[in-house]
């Protein structure tokens, strides 16, 4: 069976994107970070997730990117609430972590290439992103060149690194639409940038409100718990 490892936070898109690379016939090493990010909770839904849909492996690195800091994230600064769509992308939002997918693929690639593995998936999409520049397919593209420059095999001409993001072009309806296509249970992911100590989301961040508006729209119900507003 062909392998690949597959970034994995917890969240709808990432779950998402593994069980597409399942549904492609991948064996998939799943990996995981805490990071310092607020929202510690993902990494315990990243677990559910890769427990229930059968990881070959699941790896969760500690890189504390708390101590750079510069993101609501993974800093004391107040994560927005309640804004309109309009507001959310009219600029890159202080929940943009510096540098994140590049520290993540280029973990994934260190990994990848100890597994001998050359396919590494990612879910990120362009079509609702709040304005992160590591979320468009530009990024994607130079990352990729930049593997196929950066390892063993590929600068022996033997293999060449493929980053597949599956979820590029689809809006947040259709991601979810596709998950539930491919049997994803997303009452074991987790998506709130600011949750209540008992693990429920906001409702009130953006990326609670891209959530729940991709599964109106979808015309699902959303499974997780919200607090009461």
């Amino acid at each position: 069976m062909k392998e690949a490892v597959v970034l994995l936070s917890g969240g709808i898109d990432s779950v998402t994107a593994m069980a597409i690379a399942m549904h492609e016939g991948y064996a998939v090493h799943a990996l995981s970070f805490n990071y310092g990010q607020r929202h510690t909770i993902e990494i315990e839904k990243a677990r559910h997730s890769a427990a229930a849909m059968g990881v070959k492996k699941h790896l969760v690195l500690d890189i504390n990117l708390g101590a750079i800091g510069g993101s609501a994230l993974t800093d004391s600064i107040a994560v927005p609430k309640d804004r309109e769509v309009a507001e959310m992308t009219r600029s890159i939002p202080v929940t943009y972590v510096p540098a994140r997918n590049t520290i993540f693929l280029s973990c994934a690639l260190a990994w990848a290439e100890v597994l001998g593995v050359f396919d590494i998936f990612i879910g990120v999409h362009a079509q609702d992103y709040s304005g992160y520049p590591d979320c468009r397919p530009e990024y994607i593209n130079a990352f990729e060149q930049m593997a196929n420059l950066a390892i063993k095999a590929a600068v022996e001409g033997k293999e060449r690194v493929r980053i597949h993001a599956p979820l590029l072009y689809l809006s947040k309806a259709e991601i979810i639409q596709r998950g539930m296509a491919l049997g994803v249970d997303y009452s074991l992911t987790h998506s709130c940038y600011d949750p209540a100590p008992d693990g429920k989301a906001c409702g009130r961040c953006d990326s609670c409100l891209f959530r729940l508006k991709g599964f109106a729209v979808a015309g699902l119900h959303d499974p997780i718990r919200y607090q009461e507003l």
